[in-house]
Protein backbone atom coordinates (compact mmCIF):
# COMPACT_ATOMS: atom_id res chain seq x y z
CA UNK A 1 0.00 0.00 0.00
CA UNK A 2 1.25 3.49 -0.89
CA UNK A 3 0.27 6.00 1.79
CA UNK A 4 0.64 9.79 1.71
CA UNK A 5 0.74 11.36 5.18
CA UNK A 6 0.19 15.13 5.49
CA UNK A 7 1.06 17.15 8.60
CA UNK A 8 2.69 20.28 9.95
CA UNK A 9 6.36 20.03 10.84
CA UNK A 10 6.36 21.67 14.28
CA UNK A 11 4.33 19.80 16.89
CA UNK A 12 4.23 20.47 20.65
CA UNK A 13 7.46 22.44 20.37
CA UNK A 14 9.28 19.64 18.54
CA UNK A 15 10.52 19.10 14.99
CA UNK A 16 8.55 16.05 13.80
CA UNK A 17 11.24 14.93 11.31
CA UNK A 18 14.47 15.64 13.15
CA UNK A 19 13.22 14.92 16.68
CA UNK A 20 11.22 11.91 15.42
CA UNK A 21 8.57 13.00 17.85
CA UNK A 22 5.40 11.32 19.06
CA UNK A 23 2.17 10.67 17.16
CA UNK A 24 2.90 12.60 13.97
CA UNK A 25 6.14 10.68 13.54
CA UNK A 26 5.02 7.28 14.77
CA UNK A 27 1.95 6.93 12.54
CA UNK A 28 3.90 7.05 9.25
CA UNK A 29 6.86 5.20 10.76
CA UNK A 30 4.83 2.25 12.02
CA UNK A 31 2.80 2.11 8.79
CA UNK A 32 6.08 1.80 6.89
CA UNK A 33 7.29 -0.94 9.24
CA UNK A 34 4.18 -2.88 8.19
CA UNK A 35 5.61 -3.16 4.66
CA UNK A 36 3.98 -0.07 3.18
CA UNK A 37 5.56 2.73 1.18
CA UNK A 38 4.89 5.96 3.03
CA UNK A 39 5.51 9.47 1.74
CA UNK A 40 5.22 11.99 4.57
CA UNK A 41 4.75 15.61 3.48
CA UNK A 42 5.31 18.37 6.05
CA UNK A 43 4.72 22.10 5.89
CA UNK A 44 6.82 24.26 8.22
CA UNK A 45 4.84 27.36 9.15
CA UNK A 46 7.71 28.99 11.05
CA UNK A 47 11.20 28.43 9.65
CA UNK A 48 12.35 29.74 6.28
CA UNK A 49 15.06 27.22 5.42
CA UNK A 50 13.83 23.71 6.23
CA UNK A 51 13.11 22.46 2.70
CA UNK A 52 14.41 19.00 1.96
CA UNK A 53 13.90 15.24 1.85
CA UNK A 54 14.93 12.58 4.35
CA UNK A 55 14.67 8.82 4.12
CA UNK A 56 14.36 7.03 7.47
CA UNK A 57 14.91 3.33 8.03
CA UNK A 58 11.55 1.56 8.19
CA UNK A 59 12.12 -1.96 6.84
CA UNK A 60 10.42 -3.90 5.38
CA UNK A 61 8.63 -0.80 4.07
CA UNK A 62 9.88 2.65 3.11
CA UNK A 63 9.50 6.03 4.81
CA UNK A 64 10.48 9.21 3.01
CA UNK A 65 9.91 12.67 4.50
CA UNK A 66 9.40 15.77 2.36
CA UNK A 67 9.44 19.23 3.95
CA UNK A 68 8.65 22.67 2.60
CA UNK A 69 8.77 25.90 4.60
CA UNK A 70 6.58 28.91 4.02
CA UNK A 71 9.73 30.97 3.56
CA UNK A 72 9.92 34.70 3.90
CA UNK A 73 7.14 35.36 1.39
CA UNK A 74 4.64 33.36 3.50
CA UNK A 75 1.30 34.14 1.82
CA UNK A 76 2.35 33.45 -1.80
CA UNK A 77 4.02 30.19 -0.80
CA UNK A 78 1.08 29.12 1.37
CA UNK A 79 -1.30 29.78 -1.52
CA UNK A 80 0.86 27.74 -3.90
CA UNK A 81 1.39 24.82 -1.50
CA UNK A 82 -1.76 22.79 -2.38
CA UNK A 83 -0.83 22.79 -6.07
CA UNK A 84 2.79 21.97 -5.26
CA UNK A 85 1.64 19.03 -3.16
CA UNK A 86 -0.83 17.88 -5.82
CA UNK A 87 2.04 17.62 -8.33
CA UNK A 88 4.12 15.61 -5.84
CA UNK A 89 1.25 13.23 -5.09
CA UNK A 90 0.45 12.67 -8.75
CA UNK A 91 4.03 11.42 -9.08
CA UNK A 92 3.83 9.37 -5.86
CA UNK A 93 0.46 7.76 -6.80
CA UNK A 94 -0.86 7.03 -3.28
CA UNK A 95 -3.57 4.45 -2.61
CA UNK A 96 -4.82 6.49 0.36
CA UNK A 97 -4.11 9.86 2.00
CA UNK A 98 -3.93 10.58 5.73
CA UNK A 99 -4.43 14.18 6.87
CA UNK A 100 -3.27 15.06 10.39
CA UNK A 101 -2.01 17.74 12.80
CA UNK A 102 -4.37 20.71 12.26
CA UNK A 103 -7.30 22.14 10.31
CA UNK A 104 -5.38 23.13 7.13
CA UNK A 105 -3.89 19.66 6.66
CA UNK A 106 -7.20 17.90 7.30
CA UNK A 107 -8.98 20.15 4.79
CA UNK A 108 -6.09 19.77 2.34
CA UNK A 109 -6.38 15.98 2.51
CA UNK A 110 -10.00 16.18 1.35
CA UNK A 111 -9.12 18.62 -1.46
CA UNK A 112 -6.26 16.45 -2.72
CA UNK A 113 -8.16 13.15 -2.41
CA UNK A 114 -11.00 14.46 -4.56
CA UNK A 115 -8.57 15.49 -7.30
CA UNK A 116 -6.57 12.26 -7.10
CA UNK A 117 -9.75 10.16 -6.79
CA UNK A 118 -8.44 8.17 -3.83
CA UNK A 119 -9.87 7.69 -0.32
CA UNK A 120 -8.56 9.66 2.62
CA UNK A 121 -8.33 9.23 6.37
CA UNK A 122 -8.03 11.84 9.11
CA UNK A 123 -6.20 11.66 12.41
CA UNK A 124 -7.43 14.01 15.15
CA UNK A 125 -4.86 14.17 17.92
CA UNK A 126 -7.07 16.76 19.61
CA UNK A 127 -10.30 18.65 19.03
CA UNK A 128 -9.05 21.02 16.35
CA UNK A 129 -12.11 23.20 16.89
CA UNK A 130 -10.40 24.26 20.12
CA UNK A 131 -7.27 25.50 18.29
CA UNK A 132 -6.64 29.17 17.57
CA UNK A 133 -7.02 28.44 13.84
CA UNK A 134 -10.72 27.75 14.44
CA UNK A 135 -11.28 31.49 14.85
CA UNK A 136 -10.45 32.06 11.17
CA UNK A 137 -13.75 32.46 9.27
CA UNK A 138 -14.68 29.33 7.33
CA UNK A 139 -12.17 27.02 9.02
CA UNK A 140 -14.59 25.12 11.27
CA UNK A 141 -17.16 24.39 8.51
CA UNK A 142 -14.32 23.22 6.24
CA UNK A 143 -12.97 20.99 9.01
CA UNK A 144 -16.38 19.44 9.62
CA UNK A 145 -16.89 18.74 5.92
CA UNK A 146 -13.50 17.03 5.73
CA UNK A 147 -14.19 14.91 8.81
CA UNK A 148 -17.70 14.04 7.60
CA UNK A 149 -16.47 12.81 4.20
CA UNK A 150 -13.38 10.88 5.35
CA UNK A 151 -13.47 7.10 4.96
CA UNK A 152 -11.62 6.65 8.27
CA UNK A 153 -11.25 8.99 11.25
CA UNK A 154 -9.01 8.23 14.23
CA UNK A 155 -9.32 10.21 17.46
CA UNK A 156 -7.20 10.21 20.59
CA UNK A 157 -10.10 9.85 22.98
CA UNK A 158 -13.52 8.25 23.22
CA UNK A 159 -15.23 11.61 23.99
CA UNK A 160 -13.78 13.01 20.77
CA UNK A 161 -14.93 9.92 18.84
CA UNK A 162 -18.46 10.50 20.13
CA UNK A 163 -18.31 14.15 19.08
CA UNK A 164 -17.16 13.22 15.57
CA UNK A 165 -20.04 10.76 15.25
CA UNK A 166 -22.53 13.33 16.56
CA UNK A 167 -21.22 15.82 13.99
CA UNK A 168 -22.21 13.44 11.19
CA UNK A 169 -19.10 11.48 10.23
CA UNK A 170 -19.94 8.93 7.52
CA UNK A 171 -16.83 6.78 7.65
CA UNK A 172 -15.31 4.43 10.20
CA UNK A 173 -14.48 6.35 13.41
CA UNK A 174 -11.99 4.75 15.80
CA UNK A 175 -10.65 5.98 19.15
CA UNK A 176 -6.89 5.38 18.97
CA UNK A 177 -5.05 6.79 21.98
CA UNK A 178 -1.54 8.06 21.71
CA UNK A 179 1.27 6.28 23.48
CA UNK A 180 4.36 7.39 25.36
CA UNK A 181 7.97 6.40 24.94
CA UNK A 182 8.05 3.45 27.34
CA UNK A 183 11.85 3.34 27.04
CA UNK A 184 11.89 6.79 28.72
CA UNK A 185 8.78 6.80 30.92
CA UNK A 186 9.00 3.84 33.29
CA UNK A 187 9.28 3.26 37.05
CA UNK A 188 12.63 3.94 38.69
CA UNK A 189 14.41 4.73 41.92
CA UNK A 190 12.79 7.72 43.66
CA UNK A 191 15.92 8.69 45.61
CA UNK A 192 18.09 8.70 42.49
CA UNK A 193 15.54 10.76 40.60
CA UNK A 194 15.39 13.33 43.38
CA UNK A 195 19.17 13.51 43.55
CA UNK A 196 19.43 14.03 39.78
CA UNK A 197 17.06 17.03 40.01
CA UNK A 198 18.47 18.40 43.30
CA UNK A 199 15.16 17.88 45.07
CA UNK A 200 14.71 17.12 48.79
CA UNK A 201 15.11 13.47 49.69
CA UNK A 202 12.75 13.80 52.66
CA UNK A 203 9.13 14.89 52.56
CA UNK A 204 6.34 14.46 50.06
CA UNK A 205 6.68 16.01 46.60
CA UNK A 206 3.66 16.95 44.51
CA UNK A 207 3.67 18.79 41.22
CA UNK A 208 3.50 18.85 37.45
CA UNK A 209 5.36 19.63 34.23
CA UNK A 210 4.25 21.48 31.12
CA UNK A 211 3.18 24.96 30.13
CA UNK A 212 2.53 26.80 33.40
CA UNK A 213 -0.12 29.06 31.88
CA UNK A 214 -3.62 29.98 33.00
CA UNK A 215 -4.97 28.85 29.62
CA UNK A 216 -3.46 25.41 30.30
CA UNK A 217 -5.20 25.14 33.70
CA UNK A 218 -2.39 25.83 36.17
CA UNK A 219 -4.28 28.48 38.21
CA UNK A 220 -6.20 26.04 40.49
CA UNK A 221 -2.92 24.39 41.53
CA UNK A 222 -1.35 27.74 42.38
CA UNK A 223 -4.49 28.65 44.36
CA UNK A 224 -4.49 25.30 46.19
CA UNK A 225 -0.89 25.52 47.35
CA UNK A 226 -1.39 27.64 50.51
CA UNK A 227 -3.97 25.18 51.87
CA UNK A 228 -1.81 22.18 50.93
CA UNK A 229 1.25 23.73 52.55
CA UNK A 230 -0.70 24.49 55.75
CA UNK A 231 -2.27 21.02 55.91
CA UNK A 232 0.96 19.09 55.39
CA UNK A 233 4.21 20.72 56.56
CA UNK A 234 6.11 17.89 54.89
CA UNK A 235 4.75 18.60 51.40
CA UNK A 236 6.80 20.36 48.70
CA UNK A 237 5.52 21.72 45.38
CA UNK A 238 7.62 20.97 42.28
CA UNK A 239 7.01 22.69 38.93
CA UNK A 240 8.72 22.47 35.55
CA UNK A 241 8.00 24.19 32.25
CA UNK A 242 7.66 27.64 30.71
CA UNK A 243 6.10 30.39 32.84
CA UNK A 244 3.41 32.87 31.88
CA UNK A 245 4.57 36.48 31.93
CA UNK A 246 2.97 38.28 34.85
CA UNK A 247 1.71 35.09 36.46
CA UNK A 248 4.42 33.79 38.76
CA UNK A 249 4.17 30.46 40.57
CA UNK A 250 3.89 30.34 44.37
CA UNK A 251 6.99 31.32 46.29
CA UNK A 252 8.67 29.85 49.37
CA UNK A 253 11.32 27.41 50.48
CA UNK A 254 9.01 24.46 49.84
CA UNK A 255 8.38 25.45 46.21
CA UNK A 256 10.88 24.18 43.64
CA UNK A 257 10.80 25.54 40.09
CA UNK A 258 13.02 23.48 37.78
CA UNK A 259 12.69 25.54 34.61
CA UNK A 260 12.59 23.77 31.24
CA UNK A 261 13.45 20.09 31.44
CA UNK A 262 14.58 17.80 28.64
CA UNK A 263 12.26 14.93 27.71
CA UNK A 264 14.19 12.36 29.75
CA UNK A 265 14.38 14.65 32.76
CA UNK A 266 10.59 14.99 32.81
CA UNK A 267 10.46 11.22 33.33
CA UNK A 268 12.91 11.67 36.21
CA UNK A 269 10.60 14.30 37.69
CA UNK A 270 7.65 11.91 37.57
CA UNK A 271 9.76 9.26 39.30
CA UNK A 272 10.73 11.82 41.98
CA UNK A 273 7.17 12.92 42.81
CA UNK A 274 4.70 11.32 45.22
CA UNK A 275 1.63 12.78 43.45
CA UNK A 276 1.34 14.14 39.91
CA UNK A 277 -1.26 16.82 39.20
CA UNK A 278 -3.17 17.24 35.91
CA UNK A 279 -5.32 20.38 35.89
CA UNK A 280 -7.37 20.92 32.72
CA UNK A 281 -9.80 23.71 31.87
CA UNK A 282 -13.40 23.02 30.91
CA UNK A 283 -12.99 24.15 27.30
CA UNK A 284 -13.56 22.54 23.88
CA UNK A 285 -9.89 21.59 23.98
CA UNK A 286 -9.94 20.21 27.51
CA UNK A 287 -13.10 18.18 27.05
CA UNK A 288 -11.71 16.16 24.15
CA UNK A 289 -7.91 16.17 24.54
CA UNK A 290 -5.78 13.08 25.03
CA UNK A 291 -4.21 13.04 28.54
CA UNK A 292 -0.60 12.66 27.36
CA UNK A 293 0.83 13.91 30.65
CA UNK A 294 -1.33 11.49 32.63
CA UNK A 295 -0.10 8.56 30.56
CA UNK A 296 3.51 9.63 31.08
CA UNK A 297 2.93 9.84 34.84
CA UNK A 298 1.13 6.50 34.99
CA UNK A 299 3.87 4.83 32.95
CA UNK A 300 6.20 5.89 35.78
CA UNK A 301 3.71 4.40 38.30
CA UNK A 302 3.07 7.85 39.77
CA UNK A 303 -0.26 8.35 41.61
CA UNK A 304 -2.19 11.22 40.02
CA UNK A 305 -4.99 13.66 40.72
CA UNK A 306 -6.81 15.18 37.77
CA UNK A 307 -9.68 17.37 36.65
CA UNK A 308 -12.88 15.35 36.22
CA UNK A 309 -13.29 16.13 32.55
CA UNK A 310 -13.10 14.28 29.26
CA UNK A 311 -10.91 11.19 29.09
CA UNK A 312 -9.59 11.70 32.63
CA UNK A 313 -12.90 10.44 34.05
CA UNK A 314 -12.23 7.09 32.38
CA UNK A 315 -8.52 7.05 33.26
CA UNK A 316 -9.32 7.60 36.95
CA UNK A 317 -12.52 5.53 37.06
CA UNK A 318 -11.02 3.24 39.72
CA UNK A 319 -9.87 6.20 41.86
CA UNK A 320 -12.75 8.72 41.78
CA UNK A 321 -11.39 10.36 44.96
CA UNK A 322 -8.47 11.56 42.83
CA UNK A 323 -10.74 13.66 40.60
CA UNK A 324 -11.71 17.30 41.18
CA UNK A 325 -14.12 19.68 39.49
CA UNK A 326 -12.65 22.08 36.89
CA UNK A 327 -11.21 25.17 38.52
CA UNK A 328 -12.02 24.03 42.07
CA UNK A 329 -8.84 24.57 44.12
CA UNK A 330 -10.50 23.32 47.32
CA UNK A 331 -11.43 20.02 45.67
CA UNK A 332 -7.93 19.80 44.18
CA UNK A 333 -6.45 20.18 47.67
CA UNK A 334 -8.75 17.46 49.00
CA UNK A 335 -7.80 15.09 46.15
CA UNK A 336 -4.06 15.62 46.69
CA UNK A 337 -4.38 15.01 50.43
CA UNK A 338 -6.33 11.81 49.73
CA UNK A 339 -3.74 10.63 47.23
CA UNK A 340 -0.87 11.36 49.63
CA UNK A 341 -2.51 8.92 52.04
CA UNK A 342 -3.68 6.40 49.48
CA UNK A 343 -0.91 6.33 46.86
CA UNK A 344 -3.35 4.68 44.41
CA UNK A 345 -2.32 4.34 40.78
CA UNK A 346 -5.03 3.45 38.23
CA UNK A 347 -4.26 0.30 36.26
CA UNK A 348 -4.41 1.84 32.77
CA UNK A 349 -2.95 -0.28 29.95
CA UNK A 350 -0.57 1.71 27.76
CA UNK A 351 -0.12 0.10 24.35
CA UNK A 352 3.03 0.83 22.38
CA UNK A 353 2.98 2.52 18.97
CA UNK A 354 3.54 -0.74 17.10
CA UNK A 355 0.40 -2.24 18.62
CA UNK A 356 -1.73 0.89 18.14
CA UNK A 357 -0.86 1.45 14.48
CA UNK A 358 -0.97 -2.28 13.80
CA UNK A 359 -4.66 -2.23 14.74
CA UNK A 360 -5.42 0.63 12.32
CA UNK A 361 -3.41 -0.43 9.27
CA UNK A 362 -5.84 -3.20 8.17
CA UNK A 363 -8.69 -0.65 8.19
CA UNK A 364 -6.73 1.66 5.90
CA UNK A 365 -5.84 -1.27 3.65
CA UNK A 366 -9.48 -2.31 3.32
CA UNK A 367 -10.50 1.23 2.38
CA UNK A 368 -7.74 1.62 -0.21
CA UNK A 369 -8.59 -1.81 -1.64
CA UNK A 370 -12.29 -1.00 -1.80
CA UNK A 371 -11.59 2.22 -3.66
CA UNK A 372 -9.42 0.36 -6.15
CA UNK A 373 -12.09 -2.29 -6.62
CA UNK A 374 -10.04 -4.93 -4.78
Amino acid sequence: MRIAFLCKRRYMGKDVILDRYARLYEIPRQLAHLDNEVGAFCLDYHAADTDGCWEHEAAPGRLRWHSLSVGRTRLPRLAAYPWHLLRQLRAFKPDILVGASDIPHVVLARWLARRLQVPYAIDLYDNFEGFGQARIPGFVPALRRAVRDATVVTTTSEPLRQKVLADGARGTVIAMPSSVDLAVFHPGDKAQARQALSLPQDGKLVGTAGGLYREKGIEPLYAAWPALAASRPDVHLVLAGPLENGFAPPQGERVHYLGHLAHGQIANLFRALDVGIISILDTPFGRYCFPQKAYEMLACKLPVVATAIGQMREVCASTPQALFAPGDSTALTRAVLWQLQSGSTPAVPIADWKTLIGSIEPVLKRQSGAAAGG
